[in-house]
C-alpha cells in the first residue's frame, strides 16, 4: 500500500484561507491547498486564481501535445509565486501514474507530461486543476504565519478545490468553517 503525504501529519490535505488583513498581494483572499508540510517546510497550491494570459491548449502546444476535445475550456491557475514556470496537476485520486503522489485518499498531485497527454486524450483524472508555480514556506515559516493569524485552516471538498467559480472560493471556504464575514475583524489579535 502506498503511503500518502498526509500520513506524515501537519497540515497536508487541508486548505489555508487567507485572513482579510493579508497584505501579501500573492495571497490576498486566496485559498491554498497544502500538498506537503513537514518540519523542513511546506508546499501548497493556490486554487482560486487563474492566469488569464495562458490557456491549457497553449501549454499543450508548447509541449508538442495535441489538444483534445474540451481542452480549450481548461483554465490555467496561478499556484503561487515560487517556480512560476513549473506545472502541476492537482486532481482526484481516480487517476494514477508512476509520477503521481497521493496527497490523501481523495486527492493526488502529478507533475509529469503524461498526465497532460492523458487529459488531452480524455483519459485523465475525473476532476483536475492545472497550476503553474507553487506557494512555499521554509522550516517553521508557515507555523509562524499561523501563530500570527495570517491563515485559517479549512477542510477541503471537491467543489472548493475544483469548482469553476474562483471568485466564490474564498467566501465558500469561510462558510465551510462557519464564519460570518460581517463578524470577522480585519485585525489579528492574540489571546
Amino acid at each position: 500500500m502506498t503511503k500518502t503525504l498526509s500520513e506524515s501529519g501537519y497540515l497536508v490535505g487541508k486548505c489555508l484561507v487567507a485572513m482579510p488583513a493579508m497584505e501579501d498581494t500573492n495571497f490576498s483572499r486566496t485559498v491554498v491547498y497544502v500538498c506537503a508540510h513537514t518540519s523542513e517546510g511546506a508546499m501548497g497550491l493556490v486554487v482560486n486564481r487563474t492566469i488569464d494570459q495562458l490557456s491549457f491548449d497553449d501549454i499543450l502546444e508548447q509541449m508538442d501535445i495535441e489538444p483534445g476535445v474540451g481542452t480549450q475550456s481548461i483554465r490555467v491557475h496561478f499556484g503561487g509565486p515560487v517556480e512560476a514556470a513549473r506545472g502541476f496537476v492537482l486532481h482526484t485520486a481516480d487517476y494514477r501514474d508512476e509520477g503521481t503522489l497521493p496527497v490523501d485518499s481523495n486527492i493526488s498531485l502529478t507533475a509529469t507530461a503524461d498526465v497532460l497527454k492523458d487529459i488531452a486524450k480524455g483519459s485523465g483524472p475525473r476532476r483536475r486543476l492545472m497550476v503553474l508555480g507553487y506557494a512555499g514556506w521554509g522550516s517553521g515559516q508557515l507555523d509562524e504565519e499561523l501563530k500570527e493569524n495570517a491563515w485559517l485552516i479549512c477542510p477541503p471538498d471537491e467543489k472548493l478545490l475544483f469548482g469553476e467559480d474562483n471568485e466564490a472560493k474564498w467566501n465558500t471556504a469561510m462558510k465551510l468553517m462557519g464564519i460570518d464575514m460581517s463578524r470577522l475583524s480585519d485585525t489579528a489579535g492574540h489571546a
